[in-house]
């Protein structure tokens, strides 16, 4: 199957915030997100946005994970955000758990998941983020698998 592809324009990290609000609603059981773009792209924003959508309590403060390399939060489904920015050798992603989590109920934020291409699920959405501007970024959808496919469907209407 040849992957799902759709762009979608941010204006502000309001619009990023919405757009990921729309994701995590759409998500579902074992879904697998893969996050890459330079360092303030968005990406961070973007899973903030899907916290809202997957319902994680708003008490609950979605930040990177750039030292612990993986925060959980609950929610409609468990939310695990991965952020590989200090990742220095594949060998670290058996301590951390990586495999297990992926292979979860709850859904997978991964951010530099380009570090690791070769290590993710054959289904996932993959988001390739661009900086435009100060505040408008591009969104590149790209859906691996039936599942992510029909998500980047859903986008096209966002």
């Amino acid at each position: 199957m040849k992957p799902k592809q759709h762009c979608i324009t941010s204006h502000s990290p309001e619009e990023t915030l919405r757009l990921g609000a729309f994701l995590g609603q759409q998500l579902k059981s074992s879904s697998v997100v893969a996050l890459s773009g330079e360092l303030g792209s968005g990406k961070t924003c973007l899973t903030q946005g899907i916290a809202v959508g997957l319902k994680v309590p708003k008490d609950l403060c979605v930040t990177s994970p750039s030292y612990s390399l993986i925060n959980e939060y609950p929610g409609r489904l468990r939310l695990y955000h991965v952020d590989l920015y200090r990742l220095e050798h594949v060998s670290e992603l058996e301590e951390i758990g990586l495999e297990e989590i992926l292979c979860s109920n709850g859904v997978t934020v991964i951010e530099w998941a380009e570090k690791l291409l070769n290590f993710l699920p054959d289904e996932r959405l993959h988001v390739a983020i661009s900086i435009l501007n100060d505040q408008t970024r591009n969104f590149h959808f790209t859906g691996y698998g039936q599942r992510a496919a029909v998500l980047v469907e859903k986008c096209v209407n966002f």
